[in-house]
């Protein structure tokens, strides 16, 4: 599904994105290597068996990529200019190897850009949960959103 164009967006406007996706170890454990990450919480079984958690958890940056990129086909796909910043940024559970993640986005805020009359600036509010539909993410992301071209 293409990014909708942000004239097309409006505040309150929720989207339950279809695509799901279940995490892997070879997930975790690749984005943290590439990252350079080598946090015993994502990393190294045995340190994690003495922890409250009792096993690793998932990279949590691998989790906002993921909270973010499941909503790109609905909403941004084709009509971004740019990423402006990610605000608030929430971990409230973490995320295991095997849960699977799905996503809520809502639109909270849209301004026009001052700079470029081409596009506005919009505000999403992500929220991820896994399979027993427990919060495991959200942010608010900003972006500058190409307007729809005149006919």
């Amino acid at each position: 599904m293409p990014g909708l164009w942000f004239d097309e967006l409006k505040i309150g406007q929720v989207f339950e994105h279809p695509i799901r996706r279940t995490v892997t170890e070879t997930d975790n454990v690749l984005f943290s290597a590439m990252t350079h990450n080598p946090a015993q919480l994502h990393l190294d079984e045995e340190y994690m068996k003495g922890t409250e958690y009792g096993r690793r958890i998932v990279n949590s940056a691998f989790t906002l990529g993921l909270m973010v990129g499941i909503s790109v086909g609905d909403t941004t796909l084709g009509t971004a200019i740019a990423n402006l910043g990610w605000d608030e940024v929430r971990f409230p559970k973490p995320l295991f190897h095997g849960d699977t993640v799905r996503v809520v986005t809502e639109v909270i805020e849209l301004r026009d850009s001052k700079s470029r009359p081409e596009a506005g600036i919009v505000t999403f509010l992500h929220k991820a949960y896994n399979q027993h539909d427990e919060l495991v993410g959200s942010c608010k992301r900003s972006g500058l959103q190409r307007r729809k071209p005149a006919p």
